[in-house]
């Protein structure tokens, strides 16, 4: 990356203009200057907010742009010190005029063209060069970007008596006529070769080529559009070019072949930019910039290792190699080394430079540690992960109870998929399917993990997994909407919500319709209850569901003779506590007074973006507003029908809402249960709703009473009141 750029876009986003000033005079004061790095600092200081403080010292760039000696690379630079000046000086004008008469002086129509781009007066000529630049370019058929949110253009007629050009956007229907006037202000002109123009003129032709080489078109992008983040290439490619269902997969790919590029600087984070530089850098040149400040074992070791993954023939340079290695063996020396780095760097050596380390030494830190999984936790790396995993079942007896722990903390699911591999064998299958059970009873005790799981049960069907038959399923989707409802409203699932609600909706209910097929009528009923207590899942998609638990079970429909369908959740009363009364009176406030407010603003500023058919941001904004709607009619009527608990609704010699029972299993375990409402049950805290099967299970019981439930019995042995607690 060019050496001044990045600290003058770190004070241009701060809005720093004093330090940005002060970075600029010592800049000023180099005798030569890089063309593209000046360019594409003025572009950012011409669309930031220190645009017109700049304007008023434009004159003092003037000595850096005389040392610039491409023609090219110098008009450039003029124009773009034009569009900032504000002063109108003598001197600017004069280098303007003489720019254009260099330039475009054989211009038949040139006296014109000067006339409308305001440099007959010099008066205020600001961006002169940029508006005859346009004129040239208002021919029928050209392409042209339109900085106000109308997108990327077609010429399709130019009238210059009248001075106005009719074009064709992508982002507003119809074609648009724009003045002269109002086109030097929005409009810029794209050359036919620009990724803008063959994304409005051909996008499919461009799709195909960026399929067949992605890193091309990446190249395209970053090199019209400059520097760009992995969020802001998305929004450039995704549907637009790529289909948003390929676009996970397409990126990828295209990723992990750009960190290969020479040409292509990739970030170390996701809020960096991509650049394309201006030449391809060698191997070594790769490798310091690699490690430039990288004094950190963990960061080396990663450093080390993506290099060499993502630079292809790197090790075959003798040079780069002796370097990475005697890097590596330095810090095996150091003594403060982690048990994970010490591990990693064995692995490394082993794994690129032809070391074997002797068994020994990977035993031995396997085998010692007292932190086995905080260890795998630690290492960044993927594949050594994995290999410290093979490495202790190998040398640990405990590696069952190990693997267990982890299944259930390790988020990559390639990892997951080998640590259930060697669970789901004879002598330890009995432990995963213990501990799968507890998730099933409890499905927020981990919910990443039951997610997953929940997902390779239904949709995998060449392995032999715990609870993957139907009854298994069965008992899984059940816990599903349990755990949909658990976490609905806690921020840190937001986006595995959307992922559970996606899992659910998607293919037309696909999920929904392959559970339900030959489920009993308990079942289903017992599906729609837990299903009407999701605040995400809308009117609409409860219809959707009580649909097709019809279609399986049709007594479920309403009676002949009346109107919709019967909620039979909606014809009793919702047994509550003042506190989870006060809770749903509070979240109804939250929605009326404040989400729906801020969802009409979002609505709002959606629909200022353009064409409403393919703003996605107005449909995500509308969708939202319909769930807000939703949630709020319905808790609206079920406080209607709530009734908090009294002391007169607790019976003292049966189990009952507001009950607290204890109950002990065959093996003599203890478990305290507290029956209370749908709005106050917290599955964490055995805390079950009156609805749930278990505590249907337990009402009208008495103490001594045994509770049968999924084929397990339990005894009552104590009962009391929670009001009492």
């Amino acid at each position: 990356m060019m050496g001044y750029l990045k600290e003058f876009l770190t004070q241009i986003n701060n809005r720093d203009f004093h330090k940005f000033l002060v970075l600029w005079e010592e800049y000023c004061t180099s005798d030569t200057v890089d063309a593209e790095e000046f360019s594409q600092l003025l572009k950012a200081v011409k669309a930031s907010d220190l645009a017109k403080h700049f304007g008023q010292i434009i004159e003092t760039a003037l000595p850096l742009w005389k040392t610039i000696e491409d023609p090219q690379q110098s008009y450039e630079i003029v124009r773009l010190l034009i569009d900032l000046q504000t002063t109108n000086s003598p001197i600017l004008a004069d280098l303007t005029m003489e720019t254009l008469q260099k330039y475009h002086g054989q211009d038949p129509k040139f006296n014109e063209r000067l006339r409308l781009a305001g440099l007959r007066n010099k008066e205020n000529f600001q961006g002169a060069i940029s508006k005859y630049d346009l004129l040239a370019h208002m021919v029928k058929g050209n392409a042209v970007f339109h900085t106000g949110g109308w997108g990327t253009g077609e010429i399709m007629d130019v009238s210059m008596v009248r001075e106005h050009l009719m074009i064709e956007f992508e982002n507003v229907s119809g074609r648009k006529d724009l003045s002269f006037a109002n086109a030097f202000k929005t409009l810029i002109p794209l050359p036919h070769t620009h990724f803008l123009a063959r994304r409005f003129a051909d996008p499919d032709k461009l799709e195909k080529e960026g399929r067949e080489d992605p890193v091309a078109l990446i190249k395209l992008l970053l090199h019209d559009m400059g520097p760009k983040t992995a969020a802001e290439i998305k929004d450039e490619l995704c549907e637009l070019v790529i289909p948003e269902k390929d676009w996970t997969k397409w990126w990828q790919a295209a990723r992990a072949k750009i960190k290969k590029d020479p040409m292509i600087e990739t970030p170390d984070s996701l809020r960096e930019p991509f650049y394309l530089r201006k030449a391809e850098l060698s191997t070594e040149e790769r490798l310091k910039n690699a490690m430039h400040n990288k004094t950190d074992v963990g960061q080396i070791i990663q450093t080390t290792y993506n290099f060499v993954r993502d630079t292809p023939g790197a090790l075959k340079n003798p040079d780069t190699k002796q370097s990475l290695q005697q890097k590596l063996t330095q810090l095996l020396e150091l003594r403060d080394l982690a048990d994970d780095q010490l591990l990693q760097i064995h692995l490394l050596l082993e794994q690129f430079f032809g070391y074997k380390p002797s068994e020994s030494q990977i035993a031995q830190i396997i085998k010692s540690n007292s932190a086995i999984e905080q260890l795998i936790q630690h290492i960044d790396i993927i594949a050594f992960k994995k290999r410290a995993m093979v490495a202790i079942k190998e040398y640990r007896k405990d590696w069952s109870q190990l693997f267990l722990s982890l299944l259930f903390t390790i988020p990559q699911s390639q990892l997951r998929d080998y640590l259930l591999k060697e669970l789901n064998q004879a002598e330890t299958r009995k432990l995963l399917e213990a501990k799968l059970k507890d998730l099933l009873y409890d499905p927020a005790s981990a919910p990443e993990m039951f997610v997953w799981y929940f997902q390779k049960i239904i949709h995998e069907d060449d392995e032999n997994l715990p609870y993957q038959n139907k009854e298994g399923q069965g008992l899984f989707f059940e816990s599903f909407f349990i755990l949909f409802h658990a976490i609905e409203n806690h921020g840190e699932y937001k986006e595995l919500l959307k992922k559970i609600y996606n899992l659910l909706s998607g293919k037309r209910y696909a999920l929904v319709r392959q559970i339900l097929q030959g489920t009993s009528l308990e079942f289903t009923k017992e599906f729609l209850l837990l299903a009407s207590k999701c605040q995400t899942l809308t009117d609409h998609d409860m219809k959707i569901l009580r649909s097709l638990a019809e279609v399986v079970h049709p007594s479920l429909a309403a009676p002949k003779g009346r109107k919709g369908t019967v909620k039979e959740e909606e014809d009793h009363e919702i047994w509550t506590t003042e506190e989870g009364y006060l809770k749903i009176q509070d979240r109804i406030k939250q929605i009326g007074t404040v989400e729906m407010v801020e969802n009409a603003r979002e609505i709002e500023a959606a629909r200022a973006l353009g064409d409403l058919r393919e703003n996605s941001e107005f449909k995500f904004a509308q969708e939202r507003r319909a769930r807000l709607q939703s949630e709020l009619k319905t808790l609206s009527e079920q406080l209607n029908r709530a009734r908090i608990i009294t002391p007169d609704d607790i019976h003292a010699d049966e189990v009952g809402v507001g009950s607290v029972v204890n109950v002990v299993d065959p093996q003599g375990k203890h478990t305290q249960y507290t029956i209370l409402g749908p709005w106050d049950a917290n599955p964490e805290q055995n805390i079950l709703s009156f609805n749930s099967k278990l505590a249907q299970s337990m009402i009208g019981k008495k103490k001594g009473e045994t509770v049968s439930f999924r084929d397990e019995k339990f005894q009552i042995v104590g009962l009391g009141s929670y009001l009492k607690q």
